[in-house]
């Protein structure tokens, strides 16, 4: 059986909870995580319509990139416009999730998918997240200890490089040893040195896995005393942080970027600030409400910054200092990136159903002009 704890699961390996920003309100927020999950729905915002399509749908689960509870409440009222929502699915036994800006940010996030469709290359996060702390652990062990020691150390943490698990490196060598009187070697004599075939075992371990890592490596293996070495690793860049920011195959004038950048995200309510006319090629993406991150482009030397949404002033910032700015709309930013998390829920976990909001729209609507004007 699936359970809620299960799909979290999934969830935190798709988009980690330690990539969300220090403000956000991420991770399972309501619901029991031993109930089973057999249908999942995933949405951009959680509102009274999308709520009634999940208990509709019988609903185990929905996973909204917007967080509810996103501020502290003292009280969950089902005549409170801010926690009506929340009461109407916990009565109904639904739980909800949120990954918001850890799914922005991860490797394979909405950013990610937005530069995909626009067909960037040479892709690397607009700005970069503080690496985490993270050492290498060398052990040598018996060839028949290899296995027992290995799988305990991924149990404690270790073997964790990006969205895959489990990693290690193991190769074969020879290795001495002469204990003295006071101990009790499983291989060979005290007082003799030994010359024994041995494996060298590699793992990466984040820094507040390490010592219960140790810990579980000394208690697999099978020598008296094991030989374990600990080095710092200074993390190499990935594409996790915020945003992201590539080159075009070639350079278009700003006024085409802006029909190409409708057309990819499906959507005519875009605007733009900028030069129509100007050759742009290197181009930065922040999904959703991107405008503090214009001065970030500009450093990166982007001559465009995508995003969904951005004040008044901030686009007569991004024409004063040079970058363009195209507007394609909250909703047509963010709403690619819950559709593809369905998608990805239901090739993980094939016993569930999983489906995008089929009720949810843009907000913001556009008028039609009349015809003869």
């Amino acid at each position: 059986m699936t359970s809620i704890a299960d799909l979290v699961g999934y969830l935190e390996k798709i988009a980690p909870i330690r990539l969300a920003e220090s403000w956000d309100n991420v991770g399972l927020l309501t619901g029991d995580p031993d109930a089973p999950c057999h249908r999942v729905m995933t949405c951009l915002t959680l509102t009274s319509e999308v709520a009634e399509e999940a208990i509709a749908g019988r609903a185990d689960l929905v996973v909204t990139h917007h967080p509810v509870l996103f501020r502290p409440v003292q009280s969950i009222r089902a005549d409170r416009r801010e926690t009506a929502v929340v009461w109407r699915l916990a009565r109904a036994g639904v739980a909800i999730y949120s990954a918001h800006t850890a799914f922005d940010n991860t490797a394979n996030g909405i950013n990610k998918l937005i530069a995909d469709r626009i067909g960037l290359s040479h892709l690397e996060s607009l700005q970069d997240r503080p690496g985490e702390p993270r050492f290498k652990i060398v052990a040598f062990c018996p060839r028949e200890a290899r296995e027992q020691v290995v799988n305990a150390a991924f149990v404690a943490g270790a073997g964790r490089i990006g969205a895959y698990s489990e990693c290690s490196y193991s190769g074969p060598g020879i290795g001495t040893f002469r204990g003295d009187e006071s101990t009790n070697p499983t291989i060979g004599q005290q007082g003799r040195r030994e010359a024994v075939r041995e494996w060298r075992v590699e793992l990466l371990c984040p820094a507040n896995a390490l010592a219960d890592v140790l810990e579980a490596i000394r208690q697999a293996h099978t020598y008296e005393t094991p030989a374990i070495d600990v080095y710092p690793n200074h993390p190499s860049p990935d594409l996790v942080g915020v945003g992201r920011i590539g080159t075009l195959h070639l350079p278009m004038p700003l006024k085409s970027l802006v029909d190409h950048v409708a057309t990819a995200l499906s959507t005519r309510q875009v605007q733009f600030a900028g030069n129509p006319e100007r050759m742009v090629h290197r181009i930065a993406i922040v999904c959703g409400a991107g405008d503090d991150f214009i001065a970030a482009a500009a450093h990166r030397g982007a001559d465009v910054l995508i995003t969904g949404e951005a004040r008044y002033h901030r686009a007569i910032e991004a024409i004063q200092i040079g970058v363009g700015l195209i507007l394609a709309g909250h909703h047509a930013t963010e709403r690619p990136g819950v559709e593809t998390l369905a998608d990805r829920l239901a090739s993980e976990v094939a016993e569930i159903e999983v489906w995008a909001s089929r009720v949810e729209t843009d907000p913001l609507r556009v008028i039609e002009p009349r015809p003869g004007t």
